[in-house]
Order: C-alpha cells, then structure tokens, then sequence
C-alpha cells in the first residue's frame, strides 16, 4: 500500500486518478485483444498470413499503449494543452506528406510508413483536435478580447480539408459533430446553433452529390438492390447466428466470409462467438466510461477542463456510437474502428492518447482558493501590519 504522506508523483496519481474509469479503458484495452483472437485469424489466413499475426501485432502494440496511457493520466492540464498542441503540429504535417508520399488503399491515401511501420496520422489528430479547440474556447470565455471561436473554426477548416483530400469523410463529419458539441458545451447562442445545423446539412448534401463513394454508400443504405451490400447483410447473419449465448470461442462460421471482421466488423463476429448478452455487456462499459466522464466534466470548475474532458469523452463514444451503428445497419457504412477492440495500431495508440488525456483531466486537483484568501493575499504589506 502507498501511504497518503507519500508526496511522490507515482502516489500523487495513484490517490488522485479516477480508478474506475482506468479500469474501464485498461478492461477495453485487454478486450481487444482477446476479441482478435476470434475476429482475425479467418482474415490472416485468406491473404496468406500466419493465423494469428494480427493478434500478434495487437499484443505488441499493446504494450505502448499502455504507456502512452498511464504516461498521458500523469499529466497537468498545462502539459496536457502543450502535448496537445505538439501532436497536432505534428500530424498535420504528416498528413500532408500522406497525401503525396502515402499508401493508397481502396482509393484513399490515409497511411503513410515510418520506418517501416505504417501511420495513420488523422488518427493522432482528433484528441490533439479537441484539446486545442477547447483550450480556445475556454480562453475567449476569460479573456472577450481573444477570438477563440473564430481560431478554433480556422483550426477545423485546415482538419476538414486535409480529411476530405484523402478522402475521409466518416472521420470529418466526426471531428465536425465533436466541434459543434464543444461550442454547444461552451454556451453557443441558438441563433449560431441553427447557423451550424444548416451548415452541416449543406455540408453532408454537397457530400453526397459531389463525393461518389459517398453517394454509393448512402444510395446502398437506403435502396440495398443499388449495389454490393455483402459485408453488412454478411455482418447482420453474424447477429442472427449468434442469438443470446453465442457460439461459442472459435465456433464461429460467417466471420470466416466477413472482409473486415478484425477491424470494422469486429463487433458482429463477437455477436456470432459470444452473443447478444456479452455484446450488452461490451456497450455496458463503453456507456459507463463516457457517462463518467461526463459526470467529471459537469462538476469542474474549470473552462478548459470541462470542456477539454466532455469533448474527449464524446470524441470517445461518438467513435464508438458510429461503429456499432454500422455494425447493425442502422447507418451508412464507414471506415470506423471500435475504440481499443478493432485492430489498428494507429487507433489503438491514439485512443490510449484519448484515455490517458482523459485520465489526467479528471484527477482530483486541489479547490479553488476562497475569495477571502484571494482578497487577502491581494493586499499590500503595509495593510497588513
């Protein structure tokens, strides 16, 4: 046991991080790859790779994000704000090497090698995202002089179009969802509500009649004859399949005929394996770490923290919220990984980066000091004597 008059760093956190929802993030994290152990082998094998080296590489990636998030929930809302700022600088300038210098995959240049391991830096750019647009908010709400707003539409404007050059318009429209919550949080007048609301339908129309994958995919969602809907009516047998109990660990058939099963599918080969009730019990833990989250942001005294740790949070569900919808039908498919169980090295890292930010926004600091003893501390010496 580590003593209360223990002033080390190492103490300092452990009596101050929120236990539960490290518990919940470490539980997603180790989940993820027990879930591949199910989800990718049938994958490996089609494309002629060892059975389980994408649980392999999970594992191994694993390790750094745990660091990464213990490393993160140890740090001062201050240092949180300056790694927030490095991490987006630096992803910014990746993803404009990925446009010329990146892998092209299924007509997107999303990825780009760093010394042989593949990056996918968008991914790193939403929590440094978030952070920094809560940080100008938060600011313009002390200082009326400083144009918060106007710098952090700037900052979504630049994110939006490297996104959408690559194209990723799953990950814009999220990142867009997340920036009009953190304005909505910050007290945004229902007249610029309304504004948004209509730029976000012009937004998602011009989507649909200028970007023709969007097109396809919104025209297969609501007419399934339009075009090839085999990967989701694949995952919805995966959900009939399973039933209640599932199949059982390894007994699972439609996942071995299922494209994306470690990644996007994920969800529907754990409804196959171990059924609707562990699949409730997986949205359980998800609902309870935003709910919680939620819950730390309403009770902060602080701008930046409120809205620095709601954002994250609903950056964090949201993610989750799209994947499962997918999985289900209940929205046009996207390339949206489940948070901490789909495989990606890339989104397991910067969900660690999202997690241990929210660990560190969420300690238990010391009050705010009274107004008397701001008062007094204010007064000059000779008052004093």
């Amino acid at each position: 046991m580590v003593s209360r008059a223990d002033r080390s760093p190492l103490a300092e956190w452990l009596w101050t991080v929120d236990h539960y929802l490290l518990a919940g993030f470490i539980l997603l994290m180790i989940g993820g790859v027990v879930l591949s152990f199910a989800a990718s082998p049938p994958v490996a094998e089609r494309i002629g790779l060892d059975s389980y080296y994408f649980v392999k590489r999970q594992a191994m990636f694993l390790i750094p994000g745990l660091i990464v998030l213990l490393g993160c929930s140890l740090l001062s809302p201050r240092m949180v704000r300056r790694l927030a700022l490095a991490v987006f600088i630096g992803a910014l300038v990746l993803m404009v090497a990925t446009l010329f210098l990146g892998v092209e995959v299924k007509g997107a240049r999303r990825w780009i090698s760093i010394l042989g391991v593949s990056v996918q830096p968008s991914e790193f750019l939403k929590p440094a995202f978030v952070v920094l647009v809560a940080f100008l908010l938060s600011e313009s709400g002390r200082r009326r002089e400083v144009p918060g707003a106007l710098f952090a539409a700037l900052l979504f404007g630049m994110s939006a179009a490297l996104l959408v050059a690559q194209p990723d318009f799953g990950q814009t429209m999220l990142l867009g969802l997340v920036w009009t919550a953190l304005f909505f949080l910050n007290g945004l007048p229902w007249l610029a509500i309304v504004a948004l609301g209509v730029a976000g339908v012009v937004g998602l129309g011009s989507a649909y009649f200028l970007l023709p994958h969007v097109t396809a995919r919104v025209n297969r969602f609501l007419d399934p004859s339009s075009g090839d809907t085999y990967q989701i009516d694949t995952a919805m047998e995966s959900f009939l399949a399973g039933g209640w109990w599932g199949k059982g660990p390894g007994e699972g058939m439609v996942k071995r005929i299922l494209p994306d099963s470690h990644t996007d599918f994920i969800f529907a080969v754990v409804a196959e394996e171990f059924g609707i009730i562990v699949c409730l019990l997986l949205v359980a833990v998800f609902a309870f770490v935003v709910l919680r989250g939620l819950s730390h942001a309403g009770r902060d005294q602080d701008a930046f923290g409120r809205l620095a740790t709601a954002g994250l949070v609903v950056l964090f569900g949201l993610q989750a919220t799209i994947n499962l919808a997918v999985n289900l039908n209940l929205m046009p498919a996207k390339g949206m990984t489940l948070p901490f169980i789909s495989y990606g090295g890339s989104s397991l890292l910067s969900t660690a980066l999202t997690a241990g930010m929210i660990l560190a926004l969420t300690r238990r600091r010391p009050r705010p000091v009274h107004s008397e003893s701001v008062t007094i501390s204010r007064l000059s010496p000779s008052s004093l004597i």
